[in-house]
């Protein structure tokens, strides 16, 4: 009965990406599967309410988390920060070193947003214009901007994914991050290197528009506006708690916006619940978003994705997995059975939340210190979804800035660094057997 319901929940899944329905219609549809799962198992409608209830309790503090992120993300665009920080950026781009360039920019506004989809909305957006003029591969263009948003949305403090990750774990998610600069070094400069000798390869040439006279229309650029995340990295670095630091640069925001900026206080209120718009069709394309409103979808789904944890745990619907699991790690090592497991997963899932849950459910026995089964997750289920071709997670940034499905065969980093994990454990391995 467990193989028939996890079947049917899979079916649920693939068939709204098919016929391009929302996941969350299928999500919803598993949390009814599973309490009839467990209906039959025996438990009261009461046991199973209360085992979903008991999941989300899990995860309530990324929920309050979530909300700051989208008033952070919407003031952001509207004080002129994400334009200022893209328009400074474009000035270091250079032809013979383009490609590198566009990894290396879309790994600093990710850092500095959190958000994979977010960063190429703008960066993302900008660097493939610049490579149209250019006449760079929209493949190779496409890899090195999904690889660089991915990479401040697996390590960024702000990032809902790395957030979710220590609330799952119970970890500090400073203390992971300086985990995540462990392991991630060494692929992080063989993805550069390779993008240096591509973009050489590449023969691009051409001019870099003028992003200053484009957001100048909108905004006034300048140092001031890069205050917001100023505060928030500064705050980061002396780990100061994470809603404490996206508070104050949204309340250094907000003058920004209101004196600088000329925002009038009504549309301010507005636009932290429904996002920042603007009637600038050009500027529209790369800024639109953020707001309260905008994290609803991905609470949703945290939501239904932490109710199911509680009724698997009781029901015991997952347990032949998991023992699989455990035996594929004690036969090999933690990090190669959550590796597997969160391929699987996210080929299921379709959505990087649900893939770092399902993961997190399975694996957690595999690995008993959780500081360190929190950078198993980062560097299994986090970079491992957007690499799925029919998951959203990578879809979603690809669609975004016209880039083909085949861009993903060129997100080195995304690929080095679960590769770079799995020798690593297996060197880790033969030491301690021998």
């Amino acid at each position: 009965m467990e193989l028939l319901t996890l079947g049917i929940f899979c079916a649920l899944l693939l068939g709204c990406i098919v016929l391009d329905i929302s996941i969350l219609y299928a999500l919803a549809a598993g949390l009814g599967l599973f309490l009839l799962y467990g209906r039959k198992k025996g438990f009261s409608w009461r046991e199973l309410l209360k085992m979903a209830f008991d999941g989300v309790k899990t995860v309530k503090n990324i929920l309050i988390t979530f909300v700051l992120i989208g008033m952070l993300t919407a003031l952001w665009r509207d004080a002129g920060t994400v334009p200022t920080i893209v328009c400074y950026a474009s000035r270091l781009i250079r032809p013979s070193i383009f490609v590198l360039m566009t990894f290396l920019l879309n790994c600093l506004v990710s850092v500095l947003t959190g958000t994979a989809f977010g960063t190429a909305a703008t960066m993302g957006v900008i660097c493939a214009t610049i490579a149209g003029t250019m006449g760079i591969s929209p493949v190779l263009t496409g890899g090195a901007v999904l690889a660089g948003a991915y990479f401040g949305d697996r390590c960024s403090p702000v990032s809902t994914s790395a957030l979710l990750v220590s609330e799952l774990t119970k970890t500090s998610i400073f203390q992971n991050i300086r985990g995540m600069m462990r392991t991630a070094w060494l692929p992080f400069l063989v993805s550069c290197g390779i993008y240096t000798v591509a973009g050489m390869l590449s023969g691009g040439a051409g001019e870099v528009p003028d992003l200053h006279a484009i957001f100048g229309r909108e905004f006034a650029i300048g140092w001031v506006m890069l205050l917001p995340a100023v505060v928030i990295l500064v705050l980061s670095v002396c780990q100061v708690n994470v809603k404490i630091a996206m508070a104050a640069s949204i309340l250094v925001s907000i003058p920004i916006s209101l004196f600088v900026q000329q925002t009038p206080p009504g549309e301010l209120l507005r636009l932290l619940f429904t996002g920042y718009t603007t009637s600038d069709t050009e500027i529209a394309a790369m800024l639109s978003g953020g707001g309260i409103l905008s994290m609803v979808r991905v609470a949703s789904i945290v939501c239904l994705s932490s109710s199911y944890s509680g009724i698997f745990r009781k029901t015991g619907l997952l347990d032949r997995v998991q023992q699989s699991i455990d035996a594929l790690a004690r036969r090999t090592n933690a990090y190669t059975a959550s590796l597997v497991t969160s391929m699987i997963a996210g080929m299921i899932a379709c959505n990087q939340t649900l893939t770092i849950m399902l993961t997190n459910q399975l694996c957690r026995e595999t690995e008993p210190d959780e500081k360190r089964f929190a950078i198993v997750l980062e560097d299994s289920a986090v970079v491992i979804a957007p690499l799925i071709p029919w998951s959203i997670a990578g879809g979603v940034p690809l669609a975004s800035i016209g880039a083909p499905t085949a861009g993903i065969l060129f997100a080195c980093f995304l690929y080095l660094l679960p590769l770079w994990r799995l020798t690593q454990s297996a060197i880790s391995g033969r030491k301690t057997r021998a």
